[in-house]
């Protein structure tokens, strides 16, 4: 089953406006999604870049967000949310910066792809400020659905 995971800020396989990067605020971009299915106990939210260090050598996925137990009926997240302008009950793991929080496109070399993973699972996940590995192994089993969103960004020339 697919949920479908959009922005108004940018389109699939569009760049992600300068304000959402380490160039502008570093603020999340809202996202909105549909198609939860019925039994949905909690929802997953995984941002990372698949090209870093760089997009012709790429040689790991760098972690932008981890957000796990978001509630089911939720319908997307603000502008610029964070601790308190999440949704109650949302649960935030660790990025690769080894921060709870978001961490927006930062590439140090050419146009980089950054993918907006959303799951829903059967179940919540009972982790303590978790890296993407340990959500993802946690999810095993337990994802009824997932939708996709790619943005891309190239650094400004300074």
């Amino acid at each position: 089953m697919t949920l479908e995971i959009t922005s108004p800020v940018f389109e699939m396989h569009g760049e992600i406006p300068t304000r959402y990067t380490c160039d502008g605020d570093d603020a999340s971009p809202p996202l909105a999604w549909q198609g939860v299915p019925v039994g949905t106990r909690s929802l997953v939210l995984i941002v990372d870049d698949p090209d870093a260090p760089d997009p012709k050598a790429p040689r790991m996925t760098w972690v932008h967000w981890v957000l796990f137990d978001l509630p089911p009926d939720s319908e997307g997240l603000a502008d610029g949310a964070s601790g308190d302008r999440l949704p109650e009950g949302t649960r935030i793991g660790r990025n690769d910066w080894k921060r709870r929080d978001y961490g927006g496109p930062c590439p140090p070399i050419g146009r980089h792809r950054y993918f907006f993973k959303l799951y829903a699972l059967d179940a919540k996940l009972d982790l303590s400020a978790p890296d993407e590995a340990e959500v993802e192994h946690a999810m095993e089993g337990h994802v009824l659905a997932r939708g996709e969103l790619v943005g891309t960004y190239e650094k400004q020339s300074r």
